[in-house]
């Protein structure tokens, strides 16, 4: 029964997240003629740390950092690397469908758990991901669209890295249960900042144009894309195994394709929606599909 209760409140937890996060990508989107896309990252990291830190200092909680090893891996791999390759696939000349292709992320994810973890996908899983590939690659179009191979190849890469990162957060909660989710979730944003900020100052940005709007999508994104939705995202790492996890990121560029089509105009054509089916079919499959089995011991490394 426990059990049950623990799956459902997970399951809640990532619908929540990919409501909040699917809307976060069309605001990025909106935001993008305004703000820098490094900026962007920069000033939604400080925004969820500073949020974040403002609720520890409140509640009296301990800001000693969680264990090092696997918190820097997950601040290079999932916090800083699959945002700023996303954005170098942007400015690579990439279309935003294609950025989509970093959502290969939930088979980086369970190819990942496989190797460093032991969970063993099952037959339904693999049912799921097959089904999943192609909706995604419905979606993303690859065959039409004029975006180049290196911005593909970016995307893919951030894709691998969050899926890196994920891996990273879930043997981190094998390994310590002591780790405060909230506590991890506050350092994420402050290493994410500091490791993001070279890239303002690498790549040219352009001056911010500030205006109501734009404060708000940035304020949208610092506290409920990166604080909220962050501190959601680990605790389900931290309740399901690392590819039923990765597996609830699919349900991103589904919702956000039809937040666009509902407030951007973007009409989605009969290939996209045949997608989304598509991927909805595989990621309800790994959902309810039973637990990976676990092969060997989870590997130690430095932590």
């Amino acid at each position: 029964m426990k059990s049950s209760q623990s799956d459902r409140g997970a399951l809640l937890l990532m619908a929540t997240i990919v409501l909040i996060w699917g809307l976060g990508w069309v605001i990025m989107k909106f935001l993008s003629p305004y703000v820098g896309s490094f900026d962007v990252v920069v000033i939604r990291y400080a925004l969820g740390f500073a949020s974040l830190l403002v609720i520890q200092l409140a509640w009296r909680q301990p800001l000693r950092i969680p264990p090092l090893g696997l918190t820097l891996g997950i601040a290079v791999f999932q916090t800083t690397a699959f945002q700023c390759l996303v954005q170098f696939a942007l400015i690579a000349g990439g279309a935003g469908s294609v950025v989509m292709m970093a959502y290969t992320l939930p088979f980086w994810v369970a190819l990942f758990a496989w190797v460093f973890m032991g969970e063993r996908p099952g037959r339904r899983h693999l049912v799921g991901f097959v089904l999943a590939g192609l909706g995604l690659l419905a979606v993303v179009d690859p065959w039409h669209n004029q975006s180049t191979l290196v911005s593909m190849l970016l995307a893919i890469g951030g894709g691998a890295s969050w899926g890196m990162g994920t891996v990273f957060s879930k043997m981190l909660f094998q390994r310590h249960r002591n780790v405060n989710v909230l506590n991890l979730t506050t350092w994420q944003m402050f290493l994410g900042t500091l490791l993001a900020l070279p890239f303002t100052q690498l790549i040219p940005q352009p001056a911010i144009v500030w205006s109501p709007a734009v404060v708000v999508g940035l304020l949208y994104l610092g506290v409920m894309s990166s604080a909220v939705a962050w501190v959601m995202w680990l605790a389900v790492v931290r309740r399901v195994n690392a590819t039923v996890a990765g597996m609830s990121g699919l349900g991103v560029p589904v919702f956000t394709v039809v937040l666009a089509w509902a407030f951007l105009d973007e009409m989605p054509g009969a290939l996209e929606l045949t997608g989304i089916i598509l991927m909805l079919a595989g990621l309800l499959i790994v959902v309810l599909a039973p637990q990976g089995r676990r092969a060997d011991p989870v590997p130690q490394v430095p932590s």
